[in-house]
C-alpha cells in the first residue's frame, strides 16, 4: 500500500531564469504536454504537480507558474512566481530532487521553498533554498 504526501513548492526564480527550466517547470506544473529536450527522462519520467480535480487535499491541487506582480530584481525586471501544492504517492517523492536541484540555482529569494508532509503527520519537512541548492529541514516545536 502506498503512502500519501502533501508537496508544496513556493519560491520565487530570476527574472533571468533559463528558458530550459522555464520550460522544464511548464512540464511539471501541467501547463505544457511536450518533453522539453533538455530534461534528463532518468531524473524526470513524469510531470510531478499535474493538478487532480478529486483531489484529497482540502482545497484541491494547485499549481501556478507566472511572472511576478510584486517582486522584481535590483533591474526593476519581475521574478517568476512557482506555486504548487499537490497530494502524492510515494513513488513521486524519489523524482522530488531533480526537480528541487533543477530550481535551485535559479531562486531568487534564498530560504523558505515549500514542505512536504506524510498525509498523517502534523509537522511538515521545510525546504530551505541557499547557495545555489537546497536542504530539507525536518520542522520542530519549541516549547
Amino acid at each position: 500500500m502506498s503512502e500519501h504526501y502533501e508537496i508544496v513548492l513556493s519560491c520565487f526564480l530570476r527574472s533571468d531564469v533559463p528558458e530550459s527550466v522555464l520550460a522544464a517547470c511548464r512540464w511539471h506544473l501541467g501547463m505544457t504536454s511536450d518533453y522539453p529536450e533538455d530534461l534528463d527522462e532518468d531524473e524526470h519520467p513524469w510531470p510531478l504537480f499535474l493538478t487532480y480535480p478529486g483531489s484529497r487535499l482540502p482545497g484541491g491541487d494547485s499549481a501556478a507558474l507566472r511572472r511576478s506582480e510584486s517582486m522584481e530584481d535590483e533591474r526593476g525586471h519581475p521574478m517568476w512566481e512557482v506555486f504548487a501544492r499537490n497530494y502524492w504517492v510515494d513513488d513521486n517523492l524519489l523524482m522530488l530532487d531533480a526537480l528541487l536541484a533543477l530550481v535551485a540555482p535559479h531562486i531568487a529569494v534564498p530560504g523558505y521553498g515549500g514542505y512536504l508532509r506524510h498525509e498523517h503527520d502534523t509537522e511538515p519537512t521545510v525546504f530551505v533554498f541557499r547557495e545555489g541548492g537546497y536542504v530539507q529541514v525536518p520542522l520542530v516545536r519549541v516549547g
